[in-house]
């Protein structure tokens, strides 16, 4: 078990985005010393209100990873290069060698008593899920740069747990969700507000929907619990949606009119396709209206089983999607002045 005392750093990654400034406030609250590695602390306002150390740097500068790691005990890796477009080489530049350079200066800091990786159910292979279990390995085929370099970017953690005795615990949330979302639950806002928004295939799918708190529940499990180094956990709330249930949710949540179109998957899987194959051909930056990524996340069955999570980890989900998920859209309309 990992006691942290009041001179203990607990490092977190990412600080600024939605995980990550979850397990920052929360770190505070049980008055612990968080320090948090942020682009620019300029844009950190929210961890400075909470009194974490900031530094200023990124996962591509060795200089500021060192000095993020001096003395941390733990660290909760959350950031990444997230997104469904875009060379590989980009992703991997940041999810993969960021992250080898952050094992590196932290083992090198020789301080660490437990590493906390945020990964994604995105590793498993691109195909309806039925009760998936960590017992399936991470698929190395990635449908985008993104969900391929989280797979290396886990593999490697996990390389470094046979191989340098890093003592390393792997989480995989689905989507997560939750209030400070500034990036999936605005856009998907802003579509459903359009009325553009459209099913893809059967809308009785299920969802891997992860809320922040429940992700970060099995956060401080991890970080507590000396029995589940070296393990790999599937994390998602308690009872999977539907698609259409997720959506009407929101809807309901921000005043809109639940959609009613869907894109039989065949034809969205075509649409993709082509695209997807315009876009690149036109060396296009931004992503097309669909891809293989989007695909996935509205188009296929997605669930995952978390007995693993609840057995060995102790893992508890508190809320349930219809209670959590009206709040995270309140304070992203609150954002938006809606």
């Amino acid at each position: 078990m990992v006691q942290l005392a009041a001179a203990d750093v607990l490092l977190v990654t990412g600080g600024t985005g939605l995980v990550g400034s979850h397990v920052a406030s929360q770190a505070v609250q049980r008055g612990l010393r968080v320090r948090c590695l942020v682009r620019r602390a300029a844009a950190a306002g929210f961890l400075k209100s909470l009194g974490c150390e900031l530094v200023e740097g990124d996962l591509d500068q060795p200089e500021s990873l060192q000095r993020a790691a001096a003395g941390a005990t733990v660290v909760v890796h959350c950031a990444a290069k997230v997104g469904d477009w875009g060379p590989t080489e980009d992703y991997r530049r940041v999810n993969v060698e960021g992250t080898r350079a952050l094992l590196d200066a932290t083992l090198a800091a020789g301080s660490l008593r437990r590493w906390v990786q945020i990964s994604s159910l995105g590793v498993y292979e691109g195909r309806d899920h039925f009760g998936t279990d960590e017992a399936t390995p991470p698929s190395t085929v990635g449908i985008d740069g993104y969900t391929l370099t989280k797979v290396e970017s886990e593999l490697l953690v996990m390389r470094y747990v046979r191989e340098r005795a890093l003592p390393a615990v792997v989480l995989r949330p689905g989507f997560i969700y939750g209030v400070r979302d500034r990036t999936v639950l605005p856009r998907l806002l802003e579509r459903l507000r359009s009325g553009k928004f459209a099913y893809l295939g059967d809308p009785g799918k299920l969802m891997n929907n992860t809320w922040v708190e429940n992700l970060c529940r099995a956060v401080w499990l991890a970080i507590d619990r000396d029995h589940v180094v070296g393990e790999v956990f599937n994390i998602r709330d308690p009872r999977s949606v539907s698609k259409r249930e997720f959506i009407e949710t929101v809807c309901q949540a921000a005043g809109l009119k639940s959609p009613q179109k869907v894109v039989p998957l065949p034809i969205a899987r075509l649409l993709a396709g082509l695209m997807e194959r315009l876009w690149k051909l036109l060396g296009r930056r931004e992503a097309p209206l669909l891809n293989s990524a989007r695909i996935k996340f509205l188009g296929l069955n997605l669930d995952y089983s978390i007995d693993k999570a609840e057995r060995v980890l102790g893992y508890r989900a508190e809320a349930d999607f219809r209670d959590a998920m009206p709040a995270a859209v309140r304070d992203v309309m609150g954002v938006q002045g809606l």
